[in-house]
């Protein structure tokens, strides 16, 4: 094994692996339309890609958990196919999954998440998790780190979802999920959405229809796999190195 994936694992493979394992990675996506050229399961998708391929770098003192597979995608679900969690169930399912795990020994956790209508409950999953349950459960986006290769490749004033970023993240990671003949640029909506979106000065709940037509932002058909490579690689270092100091020694003397 070059990494552990606790749903490809045997119980006395699990029983030789915790020996070592310091860290839960538990990927965390969403199910919800992007748009006409990726498929809904996207950001759970990418979350385990990510998660397998962060997992092989801490190797052999991470274990990547099953994947979440929905999360909180309430404003998408005005688009057909979308399935959206409350955030109370998503903090319940992470709930029992640490206490599951915290029953073998393992007490630190990433959730690593490719959705960012998740990020607010999991800053708070987080902080409640870890104190109700005596354990320390940290958070980050899948490529949020990346912020070089981004401001090098990624031009489009409004991006973030099934936009060139995640569209080349996912011709790099996972091709099939990607229709190439459908790439589409965003069909933006003028509207009082703009007032509301992350940074600015007051934010609050808007429905993703009345920001664009079609479900995308950013520029899709300009998205290329090298870019992707290049993002992913560049957070999976930054995940790398910051954990590796996080976690401490056993896996800085690797």
């Amino acid at each position: 094994m070059s990494v552990y994936v606790l749903a490809d694992m045997t119980y006395p493979e699990v029983q030789h692996a915790l020996s070592t394992i310091d860290l839960a990675i538990i990927p965390i996506g969403a199910h919800e339309q992007h748009g006409p050229h990726l498929t809904e399961n996207c950001d759970a998708v990418l979350a385990e890609k990510m998660a397998i391929r962060l997992g092989e770098r801490l190797y052999p003192h991470a274990v990547v958990a099953p994947t979440i597979n929905m999360g909180v995608s309430s404003h998408h679900l005005n688009f057909p196919g979308t399935i959206a969690l409350q955030p109370s169930t998503l903090i319940s399912l992470i709930h029992d999954i640490v206490y599951s795990l915290k029953q073998h020994g393992i007490t630190q956790f990433l959730l690593l998440n490719a959705h960012g209508g998740n990020q607010s409950t999991l800053s708070v999953a987080s902080t409640e998790l870890s104190q109700k349950l005596g354990v320390k459960i940290y958070f980050a986006k899948t490529t949020g780190s990346a912020k070089h290769s981004i401001q090098r490749h990624i031009h489009s004033p409004l991006f973030g979802h099934s936009c060139e970023r995640e569209v080349s993240e996912a011709l790099y990671l996972a091709p099939s999920i990607v229709r190439l003949d459908k790439l589409q640029k965003g069909a933006i909506k003028e509207g009082t959405w703009k007032y509301l979106r992350p940074n600015s000065p007051v934010q609050g709940p808007y429905q993703y229809e009345e920001m664009t037509a079609n479900g995308c932002i950013g520029d899709a058909t300009q998205s290329r796999e090298d870019i992707g490579r290049e993002i992913v690689e560049e957070a999976l270092e930054n995940l790398e190195l910051t954990l590796k100091d996080i976690i401490g020694t056993t896996i800085k003397a690797q």
